[in-house]
């Protein structure tokens, strides 16, 4: 096997990975909580918030939690400057399900959640002369905190949010052993637009746009060649390469659906076994494709300048023929990813982490190739059940979204599998990032280099042809993917749902039916 096969194996590989991170963004701290059957009504009609709680222990600055404020009781300010720095204090009894032994004097109590509504614990909370009350809850997520139908005691002139379980247990075990504890409440507004995500959406377009037109190239370069051939009649043909050194794998309609299925069973395995050393495996896997998909590229882009060294061959052991410029370009690419791989945890990281992934999805794009439109309609269509059955579905059978849970690593201790392309949301005052999966991009992108390899060699021009429909299609796609994320309170997207209904739909118009773009001709 020579060096060219070995990298089409490591693609192929690193195809698999990335495919299984393939939902939108994911926010730290979910919100669960369907509230259709608790409307708005007076005394009960707060909007959801997000709420900082910021904490001091015996006058030094600590920990900062975050909670979501409840739909009833008064509003939280917004500005930090506005928020007073109150001292916190335990409810006795702790689910605050009657009246508290102790009268308060302008403390935030902290309450557990059960044994009674939410609305009996804040009622209670402000008879005492509690000025806010922390609920705590008995999970790791956020809980929406709703009025039931029949409940008419709503006049709550205190504001209710509600901790994270962790979070409550960090402030418990500092009260019970005797520190001074204080909380900051406020709850700062986003941006109407998030800057991180329109730069998101430029990347992964930009991405498909690359890709799209190196797959195109290499698709013509190949056909002229063999057409040179074919004049000088010989009696056998070669098997022809793209000039960027890769070999080409053609996806059918089989390989398409075992694809959906082996990335599910990969996906349950990455769900059971979670752990730190599990993602640790995963940074390996996703630096050896990395730094082979960078390699790929820059070999691609130099080549232009160092034709010698790029025809130029020696002989490696293990690895085959092997080209100057490859063994030259190899050291730095594998020294990147492994410098990444070191210092993922710093602030910076994601920079790293955006150039091993772009290279990657580009050389998977450039190498992994639908060949007619009825193969690039079987495995989105799997890809689009998939990914609603993985982030909704999944929830029924395993009491959570699967997906989501892998994409943060919930169960890791870690930041989450790298097989993300990310940007801090750096105007947010929430911070964290927005993310969106590889596969969000590699899927879709197959169907879009597709219509422009049809279009080149058909001739077609650009306003003529159908690639440029495509890109539109998969931007609008992926801008109300963005837009329903912003829309649905925190709680994870699967890109794929909206993406694949404008790039596949855009592919099976009357249109392009007409055109007869079902397979590209081999001559």
């Amino acid at each position: 096997m020579d060096f060219r096969s070995h990298s089409r194996v490591i693609c192929l590989w690193a195809a698999l990975l990335v495919f299984l991170t393939s939902c939108g963004r994911a926010r730290a701290g979910d919100i669960v909580h369907d509230d259709d059957l608790a409307p708005k009504k007076p005394g009960c009609e707060n909007d959801f918030v997000l709420v900082k709680v910021q904490t001091w222990v015996d006058g030094i600055e600590d920990d900062e939690f975050v909670g979501v404020g409840a739909r009833f009781g008064t509003t939280i300010v917004s500005k930090e400057k506005n928020a007073n720095q109150t001292r916190l204090a335990l409810s006795d009894p702790p689910d605050c399900c009657s009246y508290p032994k102790k009268k308060l004097t302008g403390d935030v109590l902290m309450v557990d959640r059960g044994n009674c509504k939410f609305t009996v614990k804040a009622n209670f909370a402000e008879a005492a002369g509690a000025s806010a009350v922390l609920i705590i809850n008995n999970q790791k997520e956020l809980y929406k905190m709703v009025c039931e139908p029949d409940e008419t005691d709503l006049d709550i002139k205190i504001p209710a949010v509600m901790l994270p379980q962790h979070a409550g247990a960090s402030l418990e075990k500092l009260l019970t052993n005797g520190s001074s504890v204080s909380v900051q409440l406020y709850s700062p507004r986003r941006p109407v637009v998030d800057i991180a995500e329109v730069f998101l959406w430029l990347m992964a377009v930009s991405t498909i746009l690359c890709a799209s037109y190196w797959s195109a190239w290499s698709a013509r370069e190949a056909a002229i060649e063999q057409d040179k051939f074919l004049k000088d009649g010989p009696d056998e043909l070669p098997s022809f390469t793209s000039s960027g050194g890769s070999s080409v794998v053609d996806i059918n309609t089989t390989s398409a659906v075992l694809f959906v299925i082996f990335a599910s069973c990969f996906l349950i395995l990455l769900y059971k076994l979670m752990s730190y050393w599990f993602i640790e495996l995963l940074v390996v896997l996703f630096c050896i494709g990395g730094a082979e998909g960078l390699q790929t590229c820059l070999v691609a882009i130099l080549s232009r300048w160092f034709k010698k060294a790029r025809e130029s061959f020696i002989k490696v052991p293990i690895l085959g023929a092997v080209s100057y410029l490859t063994l030259a370009v190899a050291p730095f690419c594998i020294s990147f990813a492994v410098v990444w791989a070191v210092y993922r945890g710093v602030s910076f990281a994601w920079i790293g982490q955006d150039i091993l992934g772009i290279a990657l999805i580009i050389t998977v794009l450039q190498i992994v190739r639908i060949p007619n439109l009825k193969v690039g309609t079987v495995l989105l269509s799997c890809a689009f059940i998939y990914d609603i059955f993985w982030v909704f579905v999944s929830k029924k059978l395993f009491k959570e979204s699967v997906m989501i849970v892998v994409a943060r690593g919930d169960k890791s201790g870690e930041d989450g599998i790298p097989m993300l392309l990310k940007i801090p949301r750096l105007f947010d005052p929430w911070g964290g990032y927005s993310i969106i999966g590889f596969g969000d991009i590699l899927l879709p992108g197959l169907l879009v280099a597709f219509s422009l390899r049809y279009d080149w060699l058909a001739n077609k021009t650009l306003r003529a042809g159908y690639f440029l429909w495509a890109m539109l299609a998969y931007g609008f796609g992926l801008l109300i993917t963005y837009v329903a994320l912003n829309l649905m309170d925190g709680h994870g997207q699967p890109a794929l749902l909206y993406i694949v209904p404008f790039t596949l739909g855009n592919s099976l118009s009357p249109s392009l039916s007409h055109a007869r773009v079902c397979t590209h001709k081999k001559k």
